[in-house]
């Protein structure tokens, strides 16, 4: 699967949200809180958006958030429409449910792309065994913890003073370093700086 090369401060300031709670992104946002490009710094935004421009802003905002490419992204609004239940929030909780963002959530990365990393070089098990796919999906119940031959990675180093002041997701425990899924993510849990109804509203009429 292939990966964007843009940075992430810049996407940031293309989507007008910081993609990332690193401490770069969100410097970036504070400095320049302005859309990239000769007329960004002036605040000259299109004076009218279209609707398939503001529904399309938001798919980009949703699959950059989450580090994800068109093709999965589309496979998982197409999983969406095929499950029980509300689409936008079916949506929400297939995102939330990849193992890199729960590792994200757990506070075991300090970004979404750092968890991916982390992931894709085998650091962690799930319920025992190593998983390396970000994209995995955690179910209830399932067990996260880091593998004891990576714990005393640089990547690691921080990590205890970190998680004194992680605020863990609500369907999500930490015990130390184990983390466990107590359900599945729900109504707050879902809210994110992306609206899922135009997104939607985007895939249904293409």
């Amino acid at each position: 699967m292939g990966k964007t090369l843009i940075p992430m401060g810049k996407m940031s300031r293309r989507e007008g949200v910081a993609l990332s709670a690193s401490t770069s992104v969100l410097k970036v946002m504070q400095k320049r809180p302005y859309i990239p490009g000769v007329h960004g710094k002036a605040g000259m935004r299109p004076a009218k958006v279209s609707v398939f421009g503001t529904q399309l802003r938001e798919k980009q905002k949703a699959k950059r958030l989450y580090g994800i490419m068109e093709r999965q992204f589309r496979n998982y609004f197409t999983k969406a429409t095929g499950m029980e239940g509300n689409t936008g929030e079916n949506l929400g909780r297939l995102l939330e449910s990849r193992l890199d963002n729960v590792v994200y959530r757990l506070g075991f990365a300090k970004t979404r792309p750092q968890a991916r990393q982390m992931v894709s070089h085998c650091m962690f098990l799930v319920n025992g065994t190593k998983v390396n796919i970000p994209s995995y999906t955690v179910k209830v119940n399932d067990t996260i913890e880091i593998r004891t031959n990576k714990k005393d990675k640089k990547v690691f180093g921080d990590l205890e003073e970190r998680l004194k002041t992680h605020r863990t997701a609500g369907w999500l425990h930490r015990d130390d370093l184990v983390g466990k899924v107590v359900s599945l993510p729900m109504g707050d849990d879902l809210k994110e700086a992306y609206d899922p109804k135009l997104i939607i509203e985007f895939y249904s009429m293409r």
